[in-house]
Formats: structure tokens, sequence, C-alpha cells
């Protein structure tokens, strides 16, 4: 029987990590033989309220002018200059006591137009020392092959994931990845939310709404050639490195039903079936039903590959979320194609993201069982608008309750008997926001001096959070 190793019930070796992505951090979008990627023309909007910031469908020719648009804010692009500075920038993660480390491999650093026959080399060579870097600091790396870098040349002569060829490129750049860091990375996330193809849907699959005729029919097209191309990798990994765990990340997007009337409690419930579409794929190894039927009511129509079902029976080991709030459903707004909205019983950030330490323990026990599969929280935070006082310190209090509390629920979700081995709060240094593309929505446990424009000096200071998470680390959960 395999017991706990402490009263908090996280095991010896429990994950304590901090995640980013290479879009988000590393700048330098032009150095090394990088090419453009769709993270490269998310243009940051001062204009729109801050629960309104988030990335939408975008079209070719929009996609061509913000290639050559010289004037728009496109902070991605610059990030925090990590490309340069991530030796310094680990020393400062170390000293939280951290054992582990999330980052992504930038697709278009490694394939710069996604088709090419050879990968480049320079691009491999930076992640080469950023690796060696990572375990130099006594962290284990955790590593996202696709996190929102699809080369942009997939998107302008391909139709992103909706083309079957991107699968056969995809498979060669992640047998590339594997075959380099053999032996040095022992965990992978193949996909990053790969259930998010609406809210990051371009971002994701790269599919420009002017190429297809039916835009929510070519989503499920190319999340199935993406799951294919996934199940694939999974099968490469562990035959090239047996020692190898290869996972695929979820943003929980279960959503609790409105009222118990029986209507709501069922629409929901068919709501979240088709959130659990993808795991009950990559997971469990095959389609199932209710997606057929949702496929049919929608007028959907899916093309499988001669050996896809055979393909599809390559599973991956482990399931990564992303928790970051709840939202509720009713009848009403799952018939109206709206499928969830704001809990009034709970508060929000300022980004109106519903706060619910609970629900990341209600939804451990649920996927857990469902899959009976060990769990990563890939990510966990709240952003915030930090303001340094008059001496320059940052006392984020509000961030120090949200991941106390979170951790108090993802604490009794283990001793539940859900086997969580990781967790992994999200920017533990400050990055640039996905969905808004702004600096000023902060995770981070040390503060970068970048406003969204760029500017400032883009020294490192740590916040009082900083402090209390490594008092949580290196008591294993005990101290909060």
């Amino acid at each position: 029987m395999n017991r706990m190793s402490s009263v908090t019930g996280f095991k010896k070796g429990f994950l304590w990590g901090g995640a980013v992505a290479a879009n988000q951090c590393e700048g330098a979008w032009q150095e090394g033989g990088k090419g453009w990627c769709v993270a490269d023309i998310n243009e940051f909007r001062d204009d729109i309220p801050l629960n309104k910031r988030y990335n939408e469908e975008t079209t070719t020719s929009a996609v061509k002018r913000a290639m050559e648009d010289q004037e728009g804010i496109y902070p991605k692009r610059w990030g925090i200059d990590f490309y340069h500075t991530f030796r310094e920038d680990l020393k400062l993660l170390k000293g939280l006591g951290i054992n582990s480390f999330r980052t992504s491999i930038n697709w278009a650093r490694i394939f710069p137009n996604g088709d090419e026959a050879e990968p480049n080399e320079e691009g491999l060579k930076f992640y080469d020392a950023l690796i060696d870097e990572i375990i130099s600091n006594g962290m284990t790396p955790l590593i996202t092959i696709s996190h929102y870098e699809m080369p942009l040349n997939l998107t302008l002569n391909y139709v992103g994931w909706y083309s079957r060829e991107v699968i056969d490129f995809f498979v060669r750049y992640c047998e590339t990845l594997f075959d380099r860091y053999k032996g040095k990375v022992k965990y992978w996330i193949i996909v990053n939310q790969i259930n998010l193809i609406v809210h990051e849907s371009f971002n994701h699959l790269g599919i420009a709404e002017d190429k297809v005729e039916n835009l929510l029919e070519a989503k499920y097209q190319g999340v199935h050639n993406e799951m294919v191309a996934c199940a694939k990798a999974a099968k490469y990994a562990r035959k090239i490195d047996p020692e190898t765990h290869v996972g695929v990340s979820f943003c929980d997007g279960i959503s609790y039903p409105a009222t118990s009337k029986p209507e709501d409690v069922f629409a929901t419930y068919r709501r979240n079936q088709m959130e659990y579409l993808y795991g009950d794929v990559l997971i469990r190894g095959k389609y199932p039903g209710y997606a057929f039927r949702f496929y049919d009511e929608n007028n959907i129509h899916i093309e499988f590959g001669e050996h896809d079902e055979e393909i599809l029976e390559n599973t991956v080991d482990f399931m990564a979320i992303s928790y970051y709030y709840t939202r509720i459903s009713d009848a009403q707004s799952v018939k109206e194609k709206k499928t969830s909205y704001d809990n009034p019983h709970i508060k929000a950030s300022d980004w109106g993201w519903g706060i619910d330490p609970i629900g990341l323990r209600t939804k451990l026990n649920m996927y857990y069982d469902r899959y009976q599969k060990p769990i990563l929280i890939a990510e966990n935070g709240i952003g915030a608008l930090d303001k340094p006082d008059a001496d320059g310190n940052i006392h984020d209090d509000y961030r120090v309750n949200y991941l106390r509390e979170h951790i108090i629920q993802m604490r009794e979700a283990v001793l539940d008997g859900v086997d969580v081995i990781g967790y992994y709060p999200w920017g533990p240094i400050d990055i640039i926001s996905c969905s808004s593309s702004e600096m000023s929505k902060r995770y981070g446990f040390i503060y970068v001096d970048l406003d969204n424009y760029g500017k400032g000096s883009g020294r490192r200071s740590m916040k009082d959070s900083y402090h209390w998470y490594r008092k949580v680390v290196e008591s294993n959960g005990e101290i909060l």
C-alpha cells in the first residue's frame, strides 16, 4: 500500500515548481534563426477593458497586416528578455527552493517555417543551454512542446492543424526534441491546454477563419489531427526512453450547474462531456459516443485517417491541468451556445476570473475518479496589478492568500487519495499575459520592472510572496 510520507499527504519528491511559456518570456523574436510564430502577432490594446482583453479569431489578411505593422504594440516579441537573462533568472528561481521548472520550446525556433526537413541547429543550441542550466540549478525540467508557438507559415501556406500534413510536421518536431534531450528531460507535456479551441482558438490551432467554410467543424477536425499527432509522439517517446513520462495539458473548463433543476443539471453535464473529450481520447484511447452525437447534432463531420483509431490507443502517462477559476451553466446558456457564465457566489479577480479554491479539490477528485492517472497542476495563480511601494517593495498578500487557499485544497485532494505529483504556480517571474498580451497582469513571485510597452529597467526584485513560497517548498507544503 502506497502511504503518504508526511502529514501533508505530499510524497517525498513531490514536484514543487513554477511554470512559464517561451512565447511569453523569451523575447528575441527574430534572433537565433527563429521564424514567425502565432504569438508574435498578439497585439496589446490598452483601449479595451481588463475583463474583455483576450485573443480572438483572425483572418489571413489580419495576420499579414500584423506582420507588416510598424506601430502596434506586440509585447510577446520582447517578453522579459529571458532569452538573454535565463541564467540570472534561474538563479533567482533556485532561491525559491523549487525542484522543478516548466517552460516550453518555441516550435518556430526549431523549425522556423514548420515544414522544413531539418531543424534549426542554433535554436536547438539555445535550448541545450537552457535545459542544462535548469538541471544545474537542481530543478527537474518539465518541457512543453507546443504552447501557442506554431510557426505562422503553417497558417499562411497551410490551414494550421486543420491540414493533415501538419501531423507529420509536428511529429518530426517532437522526435527531434525526444532524440536531442533523451536522458535530460523526463517529463514532457506535448500540447498545452489542448481543449482550448474557443478562447485560444487561433493561438492554439492556427486556423485562419477565412480559409474554412465551417469554423467550428475545422476546429474539431484540427484538434483531432493534433490528438493523432500527440499519440504518435507519445509512442515514439516511450520507444526511445522507457523512463520518459509524457502528458498533455488541459485547461479546467468543467462548470457547475447554476441550479438543481434537472434541466440545468443535465445540460451542464452534456456541456462538460465535451470538456472531457480530449482526456477521454488521449488518456482512455478512443472517442466516446457522446462526441459523435454532438457532432451529428451540430452538423460536424470529422475525417479519420485509415489508422487513426489504432494510433490513438497510444495514450499518455499523466494529465496536466491548468486551474484558475470556475463558472456555471444552465439549460438556456447551453442552448444559446454561451455554455457558461460567471458564478455570483464567488469573488473575481480584476480580470473577471472567479476565485474558487474548493473547486480545485472538486475537480482533482473528478478527474482522478475518471482517469486514475497521476495529475500535475501545471498552472495555478492570480493575475494582479502589483504596485511597488515608496521603497520599491511589493506586498502581495492577495497572491499569498490565493495560492495558500488553493494549496490547502490540493492537499485535501491528496488526502482524498488523488495522485497529485506536482504543483506549478503560473509565472513565478512576471511575464507577458497569454490572453491579454500585457505586462501589467502579473503572476510572479519575482517582479520585473517593465510595462506594457516594454519600457522600464528590467530589474528583478522579490515580492513578499517569494519568501512565503520558499517556506512552503522547504516544508513540503506543511508551512502555509
